[in-house]
C-alpha cells in the first residue's frame, strides 16, 4: 500500500513514541498493582507515577486523579445525581445540546431532570439560557441544585465552549461543572478548572482503552460504578492497566510540552486546507467558522456532495478523513451537533471533518486537497 495521509486526529491521534516506549517498559513488570510483594509493589509504584505525572499535567493532586477505560465510562460513572456528598442530590442536569454522545446517552438522572443547553448557529452555548436556569434552579432548591455538562472543544466542529463563563455562572449558585476535555488536551488553551473533567488518552498520542476523571472537590463523590475488588480508592473495581497508564502519562506530557508549538502549527494548517477548499468550491461551507475553534479542526461541506461518496472516494485515493464523531461504529449517521445549530438536514449530510496534528505536514494538505479536487471533478463529470 502506498503511504496513506492521516487527517482524522480528533478520532484518534497516532500512538506518541514516548507513550509507546514508556508502555513496552511498564509492560515488564510482573506483578498485580494491589499484590504486597516486591513485583506487585513494583507495578504499583509504576502505575501511582503515572498518576502523579498526569496530576501535574492538569494542575491536581494525585489524589484527584482516578483512571477509566476512556471518555464513555467517564460520563456514565460522573454524571450521577447523587455526586455530591450531603443530605438530598442534585435536581437537575444541563447539558449542552452539542455534547459527545457519551455525556447525552450516558448520564443516569431521570428524563425529566435533564435540561439541554441550546446551542448559537456558531455552535456557542445559550449563557444567558443557562444563567436564567441556573438562577432559576437554586430558587427553587436551593444551593448545589445542578449539574452543568459542557465540552471544552467540541469533537467535530472543534468550536472551543466559554468555560470561564460557565464556570464564572455555576460558582454563583455552587452547581457543578462537569468538562468533557478530551479534545482540548494538548490542542487548545489551558484545561478548565472544572469541578470535574475527563480525558481520553487515545486522543492525544496515549493508547486506546484508558482515560482519566479529575475530581477537584472532595465533597464530590460519584460512588463506584464497577464494583469489586476496590481499586482506584474503591472507586472502580478491577485490576488496573499499568502499562496503559504509563503510556497515557507519557502522551499527556509530551502533548503539554509541545501545545504551543502544536497550536501554531495546526493554526497554519487550519488556514490552508480551508483557502484551499474554498478555491476548489466556491460555494464551500466551513462550520462555525467564525466561532473560537481548536486549530486544528475544520468541519466543512460541498452542497450535494454527499459525505458517505465522499470519504470512500478519499479512502480510495489514500487521504483518511470523517463525518464527524467516530463513535458511530464507523457508520455515517446524521450529526446531532450540525442539527442542534440549526444545519439543514441536506447540508449537514454533506459534512467532513478534517483534523490534524503535529505531525501533518504541508504536504499531507496539498495531497488532501488534490484528493478532494478529483472527488469533485469525478462528481462534476457524471452529473454533466
Amino acid at each position: 500500500m502506498s503511504t496513506r495521509v492521516y487527517l482524522d486526529w480528533n478520532a484518534t491521534a497516532p500512538l506518541h513514541p514516548a507513550a509507546r516506549a514508556a508502555m513496552l517498559e511498564a509492560m515488564q513488570a510482573t506483578g498485580n498493582p494491589s499484590s504486597p510483594h516486591w513485583e506487585g509493589r513494583h507495578a504499583r509504584s509504576i502505575l501511582e507515577g503515572a498518576r502523579e505525572r498526569i496530576a501535574a499535567a492538569v494542575g491536581a493532586e494525585p489524589r484527584n486523579v482516578y483512571f477509566t477505560s476512556g471518555a464513555t465510562e467517564a460520563a456514565n460513572w460522573v454524571l450521577t445525581p447523587t455526586a455530591v456528598s450531603g443530605p438530598r442530590p442534585l435536581a437537575a442536569l444541563l447539558v449542552g445540546a452539542t455534547e459527545h454522545a457519551c455525556v447525552l446517552a450516558g448520564h443516569r438522572f431521570a428524563e425529566a431532570q435533564v435540561e439541554t443547553l441550546a446551542v448559537a448557529p456558531d455552535g456557542l452555548v445559550d449563557i444567558d439560557r443557562l444563567s436564567a436556569r441556573l438562577a432559576a434552579l437554586a430558587a427553587m432548591h436551593g444551593p448545589r441544585a445542578a449539574m452543568v455538562a459542557i465540552q471544552a472543544a467540541n469533537n467535530e466542529t472543534g468550536v472551543v465552549q466559554p468555560l470561564a463563563a460557565v464556570l464564572s455562572l455555576a460558582a454563583e449558585s455552587d452547581a457543578v461543572v462537569v468538562c468533557d476535555a478530551v479534545q482540548l488536551a494538548g490542542r487548545g488553551e489551558a484545561l478548565p478548572a472544572a469541578d470535574i473533567l475527563f480525558l481520553s488518552a487515545h486522543k492525544l498520542g496515549g493508547p486506546k482503552g484508558i482515560g482519566a476523571v479529575i475530581v477537584r472537590r472532595d465533597d464530590l463523590s460519584p460512588g463506584p460504578l464497577v464494583r469489586g475488588g476496590g481499586q482506584e480508592r474503591r472507586q472502580r473495581s478491577g485490576t488496573e492497566n499499568v502499562a496503559a497508564a504509563a503510556g497515557f502519562a507519557a502522551a499527556l506530557e509530551a502533548a503539554t510540552e509541545t501545545r504551543a508549538a502544536a497550536m501554531a502549527h495546526g493554526q497554519a494548517l487550519r488556514t490552508a486546507i480551508e483557502t484551499g477548499l474554498k478555491r476548489l468550491h466556491p460555494a464551500t461551507v466551513v462550520f462555525a467558522e467564525g466561532a473560537p475553534r481548536l486549530p486544528n479542526t475544520t468541519l466543512f461541506a460541498v452542497p450535494g456532495v454527499a459525505a458517505e461518496t465522499a470519504l470512500i472516494a478519499l479512502d480510495l485515493t489514500g487521504v483518511a478523513v470523517s463525518s464527524g464523531s467516530a463513535c458511530s461504529s464507523g457508520k455515517v449517521a446524521a450529526s446531532h451537533v450540525l442539527a442542534a445549530m440549526g444545519v439543514a438536514p441536506d447540508l449537514a449530510r454533506c459534512a467532513l471533518r478534517v483534523s490534524t496534528g503535529p505531525a501533518t505536514t504541508a504536504r499531507d494538505v496539498e495531497v488532501f486537497l488534490g484528493a478532494w479536487e478529483e472527488t469533485l471533478a469525478r462528481r462534476h463529470a457524471r452529473a454533466a
